[in-house]
């Protein structure tokens, strides 16, 4: 099952696609993708609607971020080993975890608005994990239980703001750079998170090209360690890392985002996101 949302920015509508990938509302069946509706229970009583009963939305309708009342949205660096590689940083012991600001959040289609003082401007593929039960000090074991599906998320970097100092979190959170969508794909659409192709273009030319396997943790690892340091509760959002291929990597020069820059980017069965640099 696939959920999103539809409409103008904070006037967004729940809906979900149908098999033939036409938009289906849920007015009346829900009230929004909130993290209630991430309850197990919930997803499957969704999931048992027949899409041909639900009223079709006109096409051309501006997707938004696909869960409602996101409370935290995790992000994992390095977690593929050539990237941190590229990076030219050690691959990692932990998983290292930072921070978005809730803010930074965006439509999968929305303009990149590069804030003010920007000049190295990164892009960055990767998987996105929905928490869709509360999780606090979990085994591996269990960790794929709490999640309600996968999504594409793209984790949009000001490389100079990241590295004026030891925490990331400046040259990460800033508004529009946390893309997020199309839609959630539910968990049981998705057999194997380590078995995903990834890849993102910047003006039509392939830069990131890889895949889930080559993660050094594991999606049920992450969730799991990121458990034992905060409470994740339904809806809260934990993007996993990127493959190589990002500007700050390229040899013999970095390449960094420009206005008019468009950045397109998708996940085997997940959809795919495109962005305009403004």
């Amino acid at each position: 099952m696939k959920l999103c949302r539809y409409g103008e920015p904070g006037e967004e509508r729940p809906a979900l696609i149908d098999q033939t990938g036409g938009l289906r509302s849920l007015a009346g069946v829900v009230g929004d993708v909130s993290p209630e509706v991430l309850a197990p229970a919930r997803l499957a009583a969704l999931a048992a609607i027949d899409p041909s009963s639900l009223p079709q939305v006109d096409p051309g309708q501006r997707l938004g971020v696909p869960v409602a009342g996101i409370g935290k949205y995790i992000c994992i660096g390095l977690n593929y080993r050539d990237h941190a590689e590229e990076a030219g940083l050690p691959v990692p012991d932990e998983p290292i975890i930072f921070l978005k600001a809730i803010t930074a959040l965006s439509g999968p289609d929305d303009p990149i608005i590069p804030p003010i003082g920007a000049t190295q401007l990164d892009w960055e593929a990767e998987l996105a994990v929905i928490i869709g039960t509360r999780a606090k000090n979990i085994a591996v074991s269990e960790a794929l239980d709490h999640v309600a599906g996968y999504c594409v998320a793209n984790d949009v970097s000001e490389r100079a703001f990241q590295m004026q100092s030891s925490q990331w979190d400046k040259g990460k959170g800033c508004d529009t750079f946390g893309p997020l969508g199309p839609w959630l794909v539910s968990r049981d659409e998705v057999p194997d998170p380590q078995n995903l192709a990834i890849w993102l273009d910047v003006n039509g030319r392939r830069m990131q090209c890889g895949t889930t396997r080559t993660m050094v943790f594991s999606v049920a690892e992450i969730v799991a360690y990121v458990s034992r340091y905060m409470t994740l509760m339904p809806g809260d959002v934990i993007a996993t890392g990127t493959p190589p291929g990002v500007g700050m990597g390229m040899r013999p020069e970095p390449v960094y985002l420009r206005s008019g820059d468009v950045v397109e980017l998708g996940i085997e069965g997940l959809g795919r996101q495109r962005q305009c640099v403004a």
